[in-house]
């Protein structure tokens, strides 16, 4: 690819980010506490996790190995990062899933086209098109790169620590909706996402790069429609309990 077409793609990409923001305040996607049998076909969220998230690991991983870039220390822990996120995203996180639980098929599939997309645009960048002399060890000293880091991390641990609070609130056989408290969930109602968020900005800052701009543009577009449709359920279903707990940026939406 040359360089050319990877920024036309990117272009691309915010223009579409910016259908699918808009379009997801209309059309609830239909998994989680949205899933529908209008959604068509199903399977166990276990299984549809593992198969949205592993072909981008998969395609980082080979993209590094190709790389004649891959003895490059920065551009290799900057990649290492994403590695992280989907190893957890594609082995351990559904494995924590109750067995019962499922996801719809053609939401499996419009994940693995995105992430696909997504996994060579930043592997894209940072293996083979980012300037040569741009990412040397330098740049682990810059402000950039250490605050985003510090952002990429504490995204993280939000992530993970609001998933868990989510999987604790119902005992095995237990269908029924409960309103987070712990954590995060004290301020908005989507905490989870709030982290996914922070994570990738921090992403998009330590590389500081067009690629993962969009990346952090795209988990915005898909995920505060998401939490303000959760926000509308919760004070359908808890009316004044939620209190003034907003949807996803604490204090402010």
């Amino acid at each position: 690819m040359t360089i050319e077409l990877f920024y036309t793609a990117l272009y691309l990409m915010i223009a579409i980010a910016v259908v699918v923001f808009i379009a997801l305040y209309f059309v609830d996607a239909g998994y989680g506490m949205f899933n529908t049998v209008r959604w068509g076909k199903t399977v166990s969220n276990r299984v549809g996790w593992t198969i949205m998230e592993a072909p981008v690991f998969c395609i980082l991983v080979s993209m590094w190995i190709c790389s004649d870039r891959n003895g490059m220390l920065v551009p290799s822990i900057m990649l290492s990062l994403m590695l992280l996120h989907y190893f957890n995203r594609a082995f351990i996180y559904p494995s924590l899933f109750p067995t019962k639980s499922r996801m719809p098929v053609a939401i499996v599939c419009m994940a693995i086209t995105f992430n696909l997309i997504n996994g060579m645009l930043q592997g894209g960048w940072l293996m083979y098109l980012a300037p040569i002399d741009m990412y040397t060890t330098g740049w682990l000293r810059t402000s950039q790169f250490i605050g985003g880091l510090l952002l990429f991390f504490t995204g993280m641990d939000i992530n993970i620590h609001s998933d868990k609070v989510i999987r604790n609130l119902r005992k095995p056989g237990d269908t029924r909706h409960y309103l987070p408290q712990k954590g995060l969930y004290k301020y908005v109602t989507s905490a989870n996402y709030f982290g996914e968020f922070v994570e990738w900005t921090g992403f998009a800052i330590l590389t500081w790069s067009l690629s993962g701009a969009v990346f952090a543009i795209w988990t915005f577009a898909n995920l505060v429609p998401r939490a303000n449709a959760i926000y509308k359920r919760y004070r359908t279903e808890f009316g004044d309990e939620v209190g003034n707990r907003k949807r996803i940026i604490p204090f402010i939406y």
